[in-house]
């Protein structure tokens, strides 16, 4: 099957549990391929007023559908935008937890990673957060309070972090017609949970996607978001190489993926408290996604 973002290996710890969305240790970022006919990120049209908190979708630029119907996929600022030039940069941080992982959380396995969340905000760093329906029940709290600041948005990463392609990576896969239901359910657990700043953008699981999820996908009206630079986090052990590894792939207008869960990201925090003094010195300013598909 024709999958469109090609990710790099994962140190061969990937299987059917937790995985890195996309992430490997290799030292340069993933190569992502949008589908043919893809709207440039310029084609954007803006959703209503901002609704009822955690409701879908939130005020947020977003880009038209595609061919047929399909959803569109974003992944960095156009070389054609008018702000092209411009030395921001969106970090973004998947906080994964799959529909079956109960037991490992009840066992004490951290999903969540609360010391990066606060590092984010001590540097006044604004983010995106791609998250879980099931790690937003499993930390209501949490995703009610990353939810009501105002430099973080919450954006969807699929209810139950199983793939929507196959293979990806020993995932269980989402039948095709269950695909949007999932991202609708997502949603619901960001509501349930009284999440605010919730943007309808949705990150596949493992990145993983094809024509069929993107069909599918058509009714759940969401923007797919993907990645041009990858942090190399996921399950990586050394935090000056996974800041080494954003810092050198970072360009003006790049979207970097990384990890808001401790067992699966143990470094990611450390990295952080180097990557955002080093880029700020090369004059980067950090942005939300929606505020990175406004140029």
């Amino acid at each position: 099957m024709n999958i469109y973002v090609r990710k790099v290996v994962v140190l061969g710890l990937l299987g059917a549990a937790l995985v890195g969305c996309g992430e490997g240790a290799a030292p340069k970022a993933a190569s992502t391929k949008a589908p043919a006919g893809t709207p440039s990120p310029s084609a954007t049209t803006s959703t209503a007023a901002r609704p009822k908190p955690g409701a879908e979708p939130a005020a947020a630029p977003t880009m038209a559908p595609g061919p047929g119907g399909l959803t569109p996929v974003y992944t960095r600022r156009a070389a054609t935008s008018p702000k092209s030039a411009e030395k921001v940069v969106a970090l973004t941080f998947d906080a994964d937890m799959t529909a079956d992982q109960g037991p490992r959380a009840a066992r004490g396995e951290r999903f969540d990673n609360p010391e990066l969340i606060a590092t984010l905000r001590r540097l006044k760093v604004d983010a995106t957060v791609f998250m879980t329906g099931r790690w937003a029940e499993e930390y209501p709290d949490q995703a009610r309070s990353i939810g009501g600041d105002p430099r973080f948005e919450i954006a969807n990463h699929s209810y139950s972090h199983y793939a929507f392609a196959d293979p990806c990576y020993g995932l269980p896969t989402v039948p095709g017609p269950d695909m949007a239901a999932d991202v609708r359910r997502a949603f619901d657990a960001f509501r349930d949970a009284g999440a605010l700043n919730v943007v309808p953008y949705f990150r596949f699981p493992g990145g993983c996607y094809d024509d069929a999820a993107l069909r599918a996908l058509g009714p759940a009206g969401v923007t797919a978001v993907q990645w041009d630079v990858v942090s190399g986090d996921a399950f990586a052990e050394d935090a000056d190489a996974v800041a080494e590894q954003v810092i050198d792939g970072v360009k003006p207008g790049s979207l970097v993926v990384m990890h808001c869960t401790r067992s699966a990201a143990p470094v990611t925090e450390r990295a952080i408290r180097r990557i955002v003094p080093e880029l700020r010195a090369r004059g980067y300013r950090f942005v939300k996604v929606s505020d990175l598909m406004r140029g």
